[in-house]
């Protein structure tokens, strides 16, 4: 019986010894496979996180960015659709006028800021806020009486823009043919809203008062651009401009000097 046994004994195949040494192998086996996907799983987390950094910054520079002036591209960055640039037709035989219907009735208080000025000019044509000093990009018209006048279209166009800012005051936009776009700041009593066709010389609103220049009391600051850059309002305006202010001619006198 017991050589029976012996028999069947040898005859058994020899199982696994899984608290022993046999198990080595399949755990080495098994933790090469998890080392295996390792590095896999970290390369697709990792882009997957900057992708999702790019998403979300791509996002907030979509909310974050604005267009401010009325002739933006029809796309912006981002591919964001923005209106159509306004087309507006010349008027045949238009030429500009000045801002007021009198000229007699003002007086320029501060001019535009030309390159090709005497430096007495130009020192006049500075705007200070605070502790900076900018170089003004219009012209600025008041009354001796410091009284509010009437401010009138100098060219016919379509109203662009028609808001009310901190420092400038109520601030209209009009453009016109030509790629020109005529700005009327420190306004009260504006009669327009964005998008109205006015023709030249249609009262607008009254001058009025801002933060910016308040040094000037009740006045009208009157700029002109042209293809979004700055020009001098006195070489489109005609010859017949409004007496320049005693200040200016003061400075211009002691330049000349």
């Amino acid at each position: 019986m017991n050589e029976q046994d012996q028999k069947n004994q040898k005859q058994e195949p020899p199982k696994p010894n899984l608290g022993g040494r046999n198990s080595a192998p399949s755990s080495a086996y098994k933790k090469t496979l998890s080392r295996k996907w390792i590095s896999p799983a970290l390369f697709v987390a990792a882009a997957a996180i900057i992708v999702t950094v790019m998403w979300l910054y791509q996002g907030d520079d979509k909310k974050t960015s604005t267009t401010e002036t009325p002739d933006t591209t029809a796309v912006a960055q981002g591919g964001e659709q923005q209106p159509e640039p306004v087309t507006v037709k010349p008027v045949p035989g238009e030429t500009a006028k000045w801002p007021v219907a009198s000229t007699a009735d003002v007086t320029v208080k501060r001019g535009y800021f030309d390159a090709a000025a005497t430096p007495a000019e130009q020192d006049a044509a500075m705007v200070e806020q605070g502790n900076t000093f900018s170089a003004n990009t219009g012209i600025d018209l008041a009354r001796s009486d410091d009284q509010p006048f009437d401010v009138q279209a100098v060219l016919s166009g379509k109203v662009t823009l028609v808001q009310d800012q901190p420092t400038n005051g109520t601030v209209v936009e009009i453009t016109h043919s030509g790629g020109y776009v005529s700005v009327y700041q420190s306004l009260t009593g504006v009669t327009v809203k964005q998008g109205d066709d006015v023709k030249q010389s249609t009262v607008i609103g009254k001058a009025g008062k801002n933060e910016l220049q308040k040094d000037l009391g009740v006045h009208l600051h009157f700029a002109l651009l042209k293809n979004n850059e700055h020009v001098n309002p006195n070489s489109v305006l005609p010859a017949l401009a409004p007496a320049a202010s005693q200040d200016s001619s003061a400075a211009s006198s002691d330049d000349s000097e």
